[in-house]
């Protein structure tokens, strides 16, 4: 099975690229974040094409903000919108915004998620992105074993996933209460299937579309696939798909794609292709064209 997530960044200007990319990659569940559209937009735009291509699919939407799909042409059983207990914003009682659905594809539960982004440190959104987080992981305790964690976390991992650590220093996506939050994954025994799969490479998802930053490969990596123990022990590849952030009207993130029991393509490598030219920076020498990434 492959399984692939990406944030589109706008799922109706990305129609012209998503398609094609189905048909070339092939993936049999497809994790989708940052739609902007409503579940109405969603299965009228792209409804009848994924048909076509024994796609169904399942989406949360929220107009013209957040938005998760999840497609599946391998079972889309059980379909949740959200997860138990999943606080609002601003108000932790207020429904929940469309960043969660998940369903069980082929015997494992896949999880779209577009984990919230936090602004600032200490900001009312910040606490809401852990308190999210929490929530998250409390839901998912006793079927851990049998679930894939996909989609953009807004958080890096470690200092090896970003081009320069002290860029990020005083802002989000790498506070400590991000990263535990993230951790506390790993404590149910959920594994980043990449990191697993290639330890030291240089890997990013995620490149600003200012500053030639992606022709520079200076990005992160926030869009993660976790997956639980016997899940993760099925890995064959995992890898960026690169190509899908070159060329017209791109996402700023790249896919991630997991392949399970099988590699139809082989090991490929990390990232496909990977940068012809990266930049080598000193530390402290490029600044971030804006805070941190949606």
């Amino acid at each position: 099975m492959r399984v692939a997530t990406w944030n589109v960044n706008s799922v109706k200007q990305r129609v012209p690229r998503l398609l094609p990319w189905l048909d070339e990659r092939s993936p049999d569940v497809v994790c989708l974040q940052e739609t902007k559209v409503s579940d109405e937009v969603f299965a009228a735009e792209l409804g009848d094409a994924l048909a076509a291509r024994g796609y169904e699919f399942a989406h949360a939407g929220q107009g013209q903000w957040n938005g998760v799909a999840l497609l599946s042409r391998v079972g889309l059983d059980d379909v949740r919108v959200a997860f138990a207990g999943a606080p609002g914003f601003p108000d932790s009682d207020d429904a929940p915004e469309g960043r969660a659905v998940s369903a069980v594809c082929d015997g494992v539960r896949v999880h779209s998620l577009y984990v919230p982004n936090g602004r600032e440190v200490d900001a009312d959104h910040y606490h809401y992105k852990l308190a999210w987080l929490e929530t998250l992981r409390a839901s998912i305790v006793d079927e851990s074993d049998t679930t894939m964690l996909c989609g953009d976390f807004n958080i890096i991992p470690t200092d090896h996933d970003s081009f320069d650590p002290s860029a990020f220093i005083g802002h989000t996506h790498v506070t400590a209460p991000e990263r535990d939050a993230l951790t506390a994954f790993e404590a149910l025994g959920l594994r980043d299937t990449m990191r697993e799969h290639w330890p030291d490479e240089r890997i990013y998802t995620y490149w600003d579309y200012r500053a030639g930053m992606f022709h520079k490969d200076l990005g992160m990596r926030i869009d993660l696939i976790l997956a639980g123990g016997p899940v993760a022990d099925r890995v064959q590849a995992a890898w960026v798909d690169r190509k899908a952030r070159k060329g017209t009207k791109p996402s700023d993130h790249a896919p991630v794609f997991v392949d399970l029991d099988t590699a139809p393509d082989g090991n490929v490598g990390p990232v496909v292709p990977p940068p012809s030219r990266p930049a080598k920076v000193a530390a402290g020498s490029v600044k971030l064209p804006h805070t941190v990434a949606d």
